[in-house]
């Protein structure tokens, strides 16, 4: 059995860095690749300082590259076996998840974070490694 959860894991991990790689190779693609690296790198930053909820806020008030980053996001909640959002496929838009976000119990939002700051991790370490140059 704990071969089993440690395969599980194991796949989950693959699964979330594959993802965040091919949304970095679309942030190394995109017009403003150095403010792309450079803001995935500030809302992990942001999340662990602020909260998840207040990070959210904060991006969607900015929009531009930041909801792009948003909208990854959410496409990995989406597609991501483990369906910490239940209803993620209801979910059209990066404004769409800051609104579920905030209806979250406890429990729940402490999930999502979780999720969220792994996922940021990945594509962190993707973004740095793909896109060449000083931040903005």
């Amino acid at each position: 059995m704990s071969n089993n959860i440690s395969s599980n894991l194991k796949k989950l991990e693959q699964g979330r860095a594959e993802f965040a790689y091919r949304c970095a190779e679309k942030g190394s693609e995109y017009e403003k690749k150095k403010e792309y690296k450079s803001y995935v790198k500030k809302i992990l930053m942001l999340i662990k300082t602020n909260g998840l909820g207040a990070t959210f806020a904060f991006m969607l008030s900015k929009g531009g590259t930041y909801e792009i980053i948003g909208k990854q996001i959410l496409d990995w909640l989406k597609q991501d076996d483990k369906k910490i959002l239940t209803d993620s496929d209801n979910l059209d838009s990066f404004s769409d998840l800051v609104k579920r976000t905030v209806e979250l119990n406890s429990s729940e939002y402490r999930s999502l974070t979780i999720e969220v700051l792994a996922f940021l991790s990945w594509l962190k370490r993707f973004a740095e490694g793909l896109i060449e140059g000083e931040e903005e």
